[in-house]
């Protein structure tokens, strides 16, 4: 089952650069969504998958809890 992992970050370039890292983790980009009013990009995966996605955010600066 899917779970939402959200992130929480300052500006585009951010969230941009997180995206690809995502995408270049083969994570399919049809998984990865970026709210720009909210600031937030959100990736639907399985928990288990999470502590990857819980990796790339750190290496870009993006918060999560």
């Amino acid at each position: 089952m899917s779970k939402a992992i959200n992130g929480k970050f300052e500006n585009m370039d951010q969230a941009r650069n997180t995206r690809d890292d995502l995408i270049g983790s083969e994570i399919p980009q049809d998984r990865i969504y970026i709210d720009e009013e909210a600031q937030v990009i959100r990736v639907m995966l399985p928990q288990e998958e999470a502590r990857e996605v819980y990796e790339i955010f750190d290496r870009h600066g993006v918060t999560h809890e």
